[in-house]
């Protein structure tokens, strides 16, 4: 597996997120496709040759629907999120929300944290 693909409602500012939440370059961002609106694009973080990091692509989704944590009957839910191992839960948590995360309401364990990206996609910090 090389890359995993994000989709969003405006895919180039959540690509800024994930840039600034793991400390890696947007690599690669494109702007709205001609008579589309402005959120429209697409953006990438390379992961670096020889990392065993997985390439994040960014695309729009005309049709979003913010997912719901934990899922719900009849609600849009996630159907993926990011596990992202950390030494340091409780200042990577910090560091995730003043890049701009959500914490989630519901935390299964006491090792992880979820929490919501700018979109609304769940991921998990643990250690």
């Amino acid at each position: 597996m090389t890359s995993v693909t994000i989709m969003a409602p405006d895919p180039r500012a959540l690509a800024e997120f994930y840039a600034r939440l793991l400390g890696r370059p947007v690599t690669t961002s494109e702007g709205p496709r001609e008579g589309h609106p402005p959120e429209d694009g697409w953006a990438q973080l390379r992961a670096a040759e020889g990392t065993g990091e997985v390439t994040l692509n960014f695309e729009y989704e005309e049709q979003w629907a913010k997912p719901v944590w934990p899922a719900e009957k009849g609600a849009q839910n996630a159907t993926q999120h990011l596990d992202i191992a950390v030494d340091d839960l409780e200042a990577a948590t910090a560091h995730a929300i003043a890049q701009g995360a959500v914490l989630a309401d519901f935390q299964p364990q006491d090792s992880v944290r979820v929490l919501l990206d700018p979109a609304g996609h769940p991921f998990c910090l643990f250690t």
